[in-house]
C-alpha cells in the first residue's frame, strides 16, 4: 500500500544544560506522525558525493521509495530529500548514530547549519527551539555585520577593518557566541580587543573582570596599550611571586592580566571567579589540548571567550580543533570525529569538498584579515614596539652590572666632569645594552653562566609567525656577534636566511637571493647594510637592538620603505622592559635630540645632564 505524505516537520528540543539540543525530522503520513531520520539512516551512513550528484540531477517530480515498518511504501520527492540530506548528513555522526528515540543530538553551535536547512526548505515546519532558531538567524546574518565606531573614551582612531572587527566582537557577544580574531600580526588585534572591553564597560555590562591570558613576553604590551588607548579601564597584573597579595582584588578590576605558565599554578583562585570576557592572546599556545594550561583554560568560567592569534593553524588541523574545543565544544565534534570527518580527508587526501565544509562551519566564528587584504587602509609604515621583561639570572646580572657601572660613572663625573666622562658613560651603556641583547655578548665570567636571553626568545617566537604569514624580513643588529647567535637559533629550527656584515666579501649574492625570493630572511649588521641598499622585496623590518640615533635607525628601515616599495612596511622594535633600552626610547619621545647629543661625540652637542644619566642607570622595577 502507498502511504500519503502531508506535512514535513522539524522538531527541536533543548537540553537542560543549554549547550545541546535534540533534532527530530518527521513527516505526517495518513494523519500519523512518522520519524524520518531512522528511515534515512542508511542514506546518512552511505551518502557519497556521487549519490549527492545523482539525487540533485533527478527530475523535480521524481520520487524515491522507502519502506515503513508496517510494510507501506513511502514515496518521497528525491530532490527534496537530497536538499535535506545535504545539510543533515554533515550533522550526523556515524559513530554516535541516533539517540534511542530516533533523534539526532547536536551542539547548539551547529545552529547555523539548521538555518541553512531553512533556507533550502522554506516550507519545512519548525516546532520548538525558539532560542536556537533565533541564534541560527543571527548566524545567517553574519555577513551583514556593520562596522562599529570605538566607544567614547577610547584614545585611538580605528581603521575601517578594525571597526569591522569591533562590530564582529560585539555581534558575537550579543548572540552569546565566541570566536577567533585571526588577523595578521601587526594589524591591531590587541587594540580591537581593548575597544571591545571598553565598549562593554561603557554599556554597563562589564560587571565582572575581563581576563586576558597571554605569553609572559606580552604582559608589558597589554599594560601599556591599555594605559594608552583605554586609560579608564582598571588593570590588575597577576605576575611574579608577589601576585598572591592581589588575589582578593581580582573582582575590583576591569581587566586582569595573567600568563599561560601561571594558569595551572593559580587554577584554584581563577576557577573561583566568573569573568565577563576571557581572552587568550597568542592562543596557539593551547594548540596541544592535553597541556595543563589548555585544560585549565577550558574550565574557566566566562560569558564570552575570544582567541587572538595570527596563526590559528601552524602545523596541522588538530590545532584549529583545539582552539574551537576551548571556544565552543562540539562545533567540530570530538577529536576522533574531527580526525575522521576533516583532518584525514583534507591532510591525507586533499579533499577540497571537506576543506570547504570545514571553512563554512567555522566562518561565523573566525575573522581573519591579511595585510594584503587591508593594504589600502594601512599607512606606508607601521611601527610596533615589543617589550619583554628580563627574568631570572639575566635580570640578576643586569642589576649587579648596573650597580657597578653606575658607581663608576658617578665617580668619573665627580673626578673629571661630565664632558670628559663621555667615553666612560658610553662604555657603561654599551655593556648594559649587551646584557639586554644576550648576556653572551659581555665577555665576563658572570655573563657566561647566564643561559637564557629574554629578547632572543621573543625574537624566536615572532619570526616563525611572521614567516608563516609570508613576510619578507630584514633583521638589523649593530652587534655582528649577536647576528651569529641568532644564526645558531635559525639553523636549529631549519629557517633559511642570508647575511650581510662588514666581513661579507660578495655583497651582491645575498642581496640577489633575498630580492629574488629565494630566502625570506636577511640578517644585516647596521653598519654594513644600514645605508645604500635597495631591498624593496622586504615588507617587514626588525630592529633587534635599538640604535640611539633615530636617524640611523630610520635609514636602516628605509632599506625596505623607499621609492619602489608597493607594500605597507611593518617595523618591529624589540626592547627589554624597564632597562636602559626602554629608558632611552622614553627619553627620545620626550626629547628627540637626546640620543643625537649623547652619541654625536664630545665636540658635537652636549651630554645629558646628571639627572638624565641617573635615569638611564636606574634600577629595574
Amino acid at each position: 500500500r502507498i502511504a500519503e505524505v502531508a506535512d514535513w516537520h522539524l522538531d527541536l528540543e533543548e537540553q537542560p544544560d543549554n549547550h545541546w539540543f535534540d533534532l527530530d525530522l518527521g513527516i505526517e503520513v495518513d494523519g500519523e506522525r512518522v520519524p524520518l531520520l531512522p528511515i534515512l539512516l542508511d542514506a546518512f551512513e552511505h551518502f557519497t558525493p556521487e549519490m549527492r550528484a545523482q539525487l540533485r540531477e533527478a527530475d523535480e517530480e521524481h520520487k524515491t521509495l522507502y519502506t515503513l515498518e508496517d510494510g507501506r511504501i513511502l514515496p518521497l520527492p528525491t530532490r527534496r530529500v537530497a536538499r535535506i540530506l545535504d545539510v543533515l548528513v554533515e550533522l550526523f555522526d556515524r559513530d554516535g548514530g541516533l539517540e534511542k528515540d530516533g533523534r539526532l543530538r547536536l551542539s547548539e553551535w551547529r545552529a547555523a547549519e539548521l538555518a541553512d536547512l531553512t533556507r533550502r526548505e522554506p516550507e519545512l515546519h519548525w516546532r520548538g527551539g525558539e532560542r536556537l532558531r533565533s541564534l541560527a538567524e543571527r548566524l545567517q546574518a553574519f555577513d551583514r555585520i556593520e562596522p562599529m565606531a570605538p566607544p567614547a573614551g577610547f584614545r585611538a582612531e580605528l581603521r575601517h577593518y578594525q571597526q569591522e572587527g569591533l562590530g564582529w566582537l560585539q555581534f558575537l557577544r550579543e548572540a552569546e557566541l565566541h570566536g577567533i580574531l585571526a588577523d595578521d600580526m601587526g594589524l591591531g588585534k590587541t587594540v580591537q580587543a581593548l575597544a571591545h572591553i571598553l565598549a562593554e564597560k561603557r554599556a554597563g555590562r562589564l560587571d565582572r573582570p575581563a581576563l586576558v591570558v597571554a605569553p609572559t613576553s606580552l604582559m608589558h604590551n597589554w599594560r601599556q596599550e591599555a594605559k594608552h588607548f583605554a586609560p579608564e579601564l582598571s588593570v590588575l597584573t597577576l605576575h611574579g611571586t608577589g601576585r598572591k597579595q592581589h588575589y582578593d582584588r581580582i573582582a575590583d578590576h576591569d581587566v586582569v592580566l595573567t600568563t599561560y605558565p601561571l594558569l595551572p599554578r593559580d587554577e584554584e583562585i581563577l576557577l573561583g571567579h566568573t569573568f565577563h570576557i576571557l581572552i587568550l592572546d597568542e592562543a596557539q599556545q593551547i594548540k596541544n589540548p592535553k597541556a595543563k594550561a589548555a585544560q585549565v583554560a577550558r574550565r574557566l568560567d566566562a560569558r564570552q571567550r575570544i582567541c587572538l592569534t595570527g596563526t590559528p593553524l601552524e602545523n596541522h588541523l588538530g590545532e584549529l580543533w583545539s582552539l574551537f574545543h576551548f571556544l565552543m565544544p562540539g562545533l567540530l565534534g570530538d577529536e576522533r570525529q574531527f580526525r575522521r570527518l576533516f583532518r584525514n580527508p583534507i591532510e591525507k587526501h586533499g579533499d577540497a569538498e571537506r576543506a570547504e565544509r570545514l571553512a563554512r562551519r567555522v566562518a561565523p566564528f573566525m575573522l581573519r584579515r591579511t595585510k594584503e587584504q587591508v593594504a589600502t587602509e594601512l599607512p606606508p609604515k607601521t611601527e610596533i614596539v615589543h617589550s619583554v621583561p628580563l627574568t631570572g639570572t639575566q635580570r640578576d646580572l643586569y642589576e649587579s652590572i648596573r650597580l657597578t657601572l653606575h658607581g663608576k660613572v658617578r665617580e668619573a663625573i665627580a673626578r673629571q666632569g661630565l664632558k670628559r666622562s663621555h667615553i666612560v658613560v658610553l662604555d657603561a651603556l654599551l655593556k648594559l645594552r649587551q646584557i639586554c641583547c644576550d648576556p653572551r655578548l659581555l665577555k665576563i665570567d658572570a655573563a657566561r653562566k647566564v643561559r637564557r636571553s629574554a629578547k632572543l626568545e621573543l625574537l624566536m617566537e615572532l619570526l616563525p609567525e611572521l614567516l608563516d604569514e609570508g613576510r619578507r624580513i630584514l633583521l638589523f643588529s649593530q652587534f655582528t656577534t649577536m647576528l651569529g647567535l641568532i644564526e645558531d637559533e635559525l639553523k636549529a629550527r631549519g629557517i633559511e636566511y642570508v647575511k650581510l656584515t662588514g666581513k661579507t666579501r660578495n655583497r651582491a649574492t645575498p642581496i640577489e637571493r633575498f630580492q629574488n625570493g629565494e630566502v625570506p630572511l636577511f640578517l644585516i649588521s647596521l653598519k654594513a647594510g644600514g645605508t645604500g641598499l635597495n631591498l624593496t622585496a622586504a615588507d617587514t623590518v626588525i630592529h633587534y637592538d635599538p640604535w640611539w640615533n633615530p636617524a640611523v635607525e630610520n635609514q636602516a628601515t628605509d632599506r625596505a620603505h623607499r621609492i619602489g616599495q608597493d607594500k605597507p612596511v611593518f617595523v618591529y622594535k624589540l626592547l627589554t622592559e624597564g632597562t636602559v633600552e626602554e629608558r632611552i626610547q622614553e627619553m627620545q619621545a620626550r626629547k628627540r635630540k637626546l640620543a643625537d647629543n649623547l652619541f654625536a661625540g664630545a665636540d658635537h652637542g652636549k651630554l645629558p645632564g646628571a639627572e638624565e644619566i641617573a635615569e638611564l642607570f636606574g634600577p629595574l622595577e
